[in-house]
């Protein structure tokens, strides 16, 4: 029960972090509704010209392109969440401070990542896609039961988005700069996780390998839920898959790097 209000704290802390930030989250709020309406207008085109590509109707792609705007800083697809601090914590050095606190390094930055991302998910997510649903026709569903199924799918897409992250952020412990990974990370969370386009649309080979890819669990899995394209069940056994395997990695990975702490310049 310590141990779970402890982090159930952490988690309050981080919601309350990001809450303070209102001029940012105003701006953020603004911004993923002026691209979301561009990529609406883009897709409508596109979906024009190919009908049903990836399986969806118009409908269902502009829906795919508000969910993706509502997700984008929630699930950090392209970075700016807990790693950053992590990473800088690695290199000066405060990381070991850190490992001297009575409670678990991962579930700490966890618990932390958790609050930020239903922070934004509230104040950054909920209005873009409100005015993506008031002004635009979208496919969402009418059942109650798929909104919760949508609600569970989003719970393993943060966790794919903090062990993906965690992982990034613990290769500092050798780099010694996180520059380059977070950049790397920028890229391949935007391409592979559907930001840009469906990964139902990828064609041959390439779709078949951005589609195995754990980031395939942070948008297309929980657009597919959320418009019945696939089973809940073989959508939540392909997120959870792929977060035990983060999570797991990040622990192992941890082990290793906490055995013997480097502080760079000394």
């Amino acid at each position: 029960m310590g141990a779970g209000r402890l982090y159930a704290a952490v988690a309050a802390g981080g919601f309350r972090r990001y809450a303070t930030y209102r001029a940012a989250t105003l701006a953020g709020v603004f911004t993923n509704t002026v691209f979301g309406v561009v990529l609406v207008y883009t897709y409508l085109a596109l979906w024009d010209e190919r009908p049903h590509l990836g399986g969806y109707d118009q409908a269902q792609a502009v829906t795919y392109v508000w969910l993706g705007q509502c997700l984008y800083a929630m699930l950090a697809i392209q970075g700016g969440g807990f790693e950053k601090d992590l990473m800088e914590r690695i290199r000066t050095g405060d990381i070991a401070v850190d490992l001297y606190r009575p409670a678990d390094l991962q579930l700490w930055w966890l618990a932390s990542d958790f609050g930020r991302a239903m922070f934004q998910m509230l104040g950054r997510g909920v209005i873009p896609f409100a005015v993506g649903a008031l002004f635009f026709k979208m496919a969402l569903p009418t059942d109650v039961g798929s909104w919760a199924a949508l609600l569970v799918a989003l719970l393993l897409a943060v966790l794919v988005s903090f062990g993906i992250r965690y992982l990034a952020a613990l290769s500092t412990f050798w780099l010694l700069d996180g520059t380059g990974v977070n950049q790397a990370m920028m890229i391949l969370g935007i391409f592979c996780s559907g930001m840009v386009l469906p990964l139902n649309a990828f064609p041959g080979a390439l779709g078949e390998v951005v589609r195995a890819l754990p980031w395939a669990a942070q948008i297309q899995m929980p657009a597919d839920v959320l418009m019945g394209k696939t089973d809940p069940l073989s959508a939540y056994a392909f997120q959870a898959a792929w977060a035990v395997a983060l999570l797991a990695t990040g622990r192992l990975l941890q082990s290793a790097a906490t055995r013997r702490v480097v502080v760079q310049g000394g």
